[in-house]
């Protein structure tokens, strides 16, 4: 990208900055012998080949490149508790999204009621098992319609003094106010704010339901006081893009500009509609994301960073093991309860045949469902396990490849497309940045 050549040990993770001449060694498959690369590669001086080589073998007996993968044989254990519940505690909204499957949603329809949703925290305890630190979702629709029981379901959860409750809140804000917003900073709730970009994109794909007003107007403000009001943390905004806003950078820079620093942006998922992203687009796609990538690079070195979810790939620490696998962990981790108390895999699978797994008010779980996610680790999907991102991947997402190819196991080939090109731009921007700092060590 841009010049730059690096390579991915897909085994261990170790992402390496490369000169011409040790990714010609690469690219040539030249590790065999070190006098083969020398005699292959005669444009380089010798010394250089030879440096070279020797540097790629270390990397290779240090583990560092073509590692070794003694975890291929791994399964996910049969007993691992829940540990997340998302609760659809308003499927109505009080907008009329082009893109949103609950575009249809009226203000009068499908509220949880409170009994469901304490019975939901209660199931989620009990099926935890070991587990202390758990993690309840409120969404939609637009939860804040049902906002009364927000409060009582978030009071309840703290009464289980040997778990450890997370909670985040997703939210289109035309409900948000200053009272809600002291509610949600001294629970410490995260915020997840819906907000396409600019002005007349939002306006565009996020009008009101029953009405004709400027839902960017109204929401803009509200957002920008929570994110102030708790020092712009825990919090992020997350807007969609369609093929009406290819140029999806200029929204990411709104964004930044108006002063948010947390941000989040979506391809519309979708099969087909007139916002529907296809095969077309994927090329000026990955071109706008290292467009996105060059932004967000810039910021950082004039000193006004903001973070870019997909941008923010951790390759010191990073996730466990079992969630380089397997992802989400949808269908017997992370699961959805509908208004009714119906549990699903997760809120994209609500309504698909098939995907019913249980009741909040019955013991278990549909075992031949669970052991469907379970079994759809990384290694048991269609093109998964030779893949360079896998372990930053972890399968991708199930609903999209269900929606996209009816079956969980064969992944939607454009959504890997950009996923990679999104991993590919963090590794860039992270190898500018580190020969940033050792210049400036340098001086």
């Amino acid at each position: 990208m841009n010049g730059a050549k690096i390579a991915v040990d897909a085994a261990g993770g170790a992402v390496h900055l490369l000169d011409d001449v040790t990714w010609a060694i690469l690219q040539e498959g030249l590790l065999g012998a070190r006098a083969e690369a020398v005699a292959a590669l005669p444009a380089f001086p010798r010394h250089l080949v030879e440096e070279a080589w020797d540097e790629l073998n270390q990397l290779r007996q240090e583990g560092l490149l073509f590692g070794d993968e003694p975890w291929r044989s791994w399964t996910v254990p049969e007993d691992v508790p829940v540990k997340a519940l998302c609760l659809n505690v308003a499927q109505s909204c009080n907008m009329a999204c082009e893109y949103c499957f609950a575009s249809s949603y009226t203000q009068e329809k499908d509220l949880m009621p409170l009994e469901v949703a304490l019975k939901a925290v209660d199931w989620l305890v009990a099926h935890s098992g070991r587990r202390r630190h758990l993690e309840i979702d409120f969404f939609g629709g637009e939860p804040l319609l049902n906002w009364s029981i927000i409060p009582a379901v978030v009071e309840h959860a703290r009464k289980y003094e040997d778990k450890v409750f997370a909670f985040t809140l997703t939210t289109n804000g035309l409900l948000l106010t200053e009272d809600k917003i002291d509610f949600l900073n001294r629970e410490n709730i995260q915020v997840v704010m819906s907000l396409d970009g600019r002005q007349h994109i939002h306006d565009a794909m996020r009008p009101p339901a029953g009405g004709s007003y400027s839902t960017y107007n109204r929401v803009v403000p509200r957002f920008l006081q929570l994110a102030s009001s708790r020092n712009h943390r825990n919090y992020y905004i997350r807007g969609t893009y369609t093929n009406a806003n290819l140029d999806f950078t200029a929204d990411v820079r709104h964004l930044v500009e108006l002063g948010f620093r947390e941000i989040s942006l979506e391809p519309v998922v979708s099969l087909d509609g007139p916002f529907a992203l296809g095969e077309e687009h994927v090329p000026i796609i990955l071109q706008e994301y290292e467009r996105l990538a060059e932004f967000y690079l810039a910021k950082r070195r004039e000193g006004a960073p903001f973070n870019f979810f997909h941008f923010q790939v951790d390759l010191f620490k990073g996730p466990c093991l079992h969630k380089r696998l397997t992802g989400c962990g949808a269908g017997y981790e992370y699961l959805a309860v509908t208004p009714q108390g119906e549990i699903y895999p997760c809120h994209q699978f609500v309504g698909r045949d098939g995907f019913l797994m249980g009741h909040v008010e019955e013991g278990g779980l549909d075992p031949s469902i669970t052991r469907l996610f379970r079994e759809a680790h990384l290694f048991n999907k269609e093109g998964c396990p030779d893949c360079w991102a896998r372990y930053f991947c972890g399968g991708g997402c199930h609903a999209n490849a269900h929606l996209f190819n009816g079956d969980i196991h064969r992944p939607h080939e454009g959504t890997c497309l950009l996923h990679k090109k999104r991993l590919e731009c963090s590794f860039y921007i992270q190898s500018q940045l580190r020969l940033d700092s050792r210049g400036n060590d340098a001086e």
